[in-house]
């Protein structure tokens, strides 16, 4: 199955922080990088005044993984979870951010996990470099 994932980091090492991630995804059974994006720097959307100061590094990445997509979502917040990854503020700053984007085209709509991502279509972060790669989404659920 192919997964599309969008990365991000506000926290320094940024970049450290993300090509951790990206190793880690990697080593998950059945799961191989196909594609990536360049990291671009990106102004923060929908975080607390605070915060928006802080910049994020961004990027997507295409897996190609066997695993099911409740499974390889499960890794993927334990990736966050093993990176520092501390979720106190919504929307607060974090080491690393991934959000599964796409998963074969599944359509999903769960407590826990909705597919397509619901705001994808609506992120510059993602959207841009998805065009980069060639690739579009399919419009969210609803």
């Amino acid at each position: 199955m192919r997964a599309i994932l969008s990365l991000g980091s506000n926290i320094h090492p940024r970049r450290e922080y993300i090509e951790r991630a990206l190793d880690m995804l990697s080593t998950l059974p059945e799961t191989r990088l196909v594609a990536k994006s360049d990291l671009e720097e990106t102004e923060p959307q929908d975080v607390p005044a605070e915060f928006a100061h802080m910049k994020f590094l961004n990027m997507v990445a295409v897996f190609d993984t066997g695993l099911e997509v409740h499974e390889f979502s499960r890794a993927m917040h334990d990736i966050e979870d093993r990176l520092g990854r501390v979720r106190l503020v919504r929307n607060g700053p974090r080491t690393i951010d991934i959000d599964l984007i796409d998963f074969g085209g599944m359509r999903l709509q769960e407590k826990e996990l909705t597919l397509p991502h619901p705001r994808a279509h609506l992120r510059t972060f993602v959207l841009s470099p998805l065009s980069r790669l060639g690739i579009t989404l399919p419009m969210p659920i609803g």
